[in-house]
């Protein structure tokens, strides 16, 4: 079906332009939506009538987005879910799930903008880009948690995935770690003080023949 573009489309066109797509894609989301007409020979006429409105009403809202863009763009949003113990989700967070979260956060975010290629099925940080005009779009970071406490770990940089004994492993292997250095700084700090006393005393010596003398 040929239609006319009454908005930018990713990947399809700009307002105005006349392109083929799919009758299904054109029945179920550009004519019901709003984004395009039929490309009769009727509606041609009418859209080049009407397009200083459609365009002066796509800047409008191009305008309207960009300033909820700067509240939007690198929030993060946390979603509880069930899960298992390797971080395998009890069901899926869907772009309904992220447009519910961002909107609840003071900004109206419909599904239709949210970006996002499959369902995410497991616990952890994701980076969504979310459309908020078809010319304006922001990232968003989903934290998905079993608890707040675990959303607010991941978020400090914490690998919830994996059994509970991977995860105990990791940590103590961290902990280790951050002793060794911790090690390593005091005997850096000691030998740098042990030096510095060395040297102290090589100066003292070197000045009591001279004292000697003066004397």
């Amino acid at each position: 079906m040929d239609v006319i573009l009454l908005e930018r489309v990713e990947k399809l066109g700009a307002l105005g332009d006349t392109v083929k797509v799919k009758n299904g894609y054109a029945r179920n989301y550009l004519l019901p939506t709003g984004r395009a007409l039929r490309a009769t020979a009727a509606n041609r006429e009418k859209f080049e009538t009407d397009r200083a409105v459609i365009e002066a009403k796509n800047a409008e809202r191009r305008e309207a987005a960009s300033t909820d863009s700067e509240k939007l763009d690198g929030q993060s949003y946390v979603v509880i879910r069930q899960a298992g113990e390797s971080g395998q989700l009890y069901g899926s967070v869907s772009t309904r799930d992220i447009a519910a979260a961002a909107s609840a956060n003071g900004i109206a975010v419909d599904r239709n903008q949210v970006m996002l290629e499959a369902p995410i099925k497991t616990i952890g940080l994701y980076t969504v880009r979310v459309a908020l005009h078809p010319e304006v779009s922001v990232e968003v970071t989903v934290n998905v948690a079993r608890t707040e406490d675990e959303a607010e770990a991941q978020a400090r940089g914490e690998d919830l995935t994996g059994t509970q004994s991977d995860r105990e492993e990791a940590r103590m292997a961290a902990e280790e770690l951050f002793a060794e250095e911790e090690a390593d700084g005091d005997d850096a700090d000691a030998e740098a003080e042990a030096e510095a006393e060395a040297e102290a005393e090589s100066d003292d010596e070197a000045e009591t023949p001279q004292e000697a003398t003066e004397e």
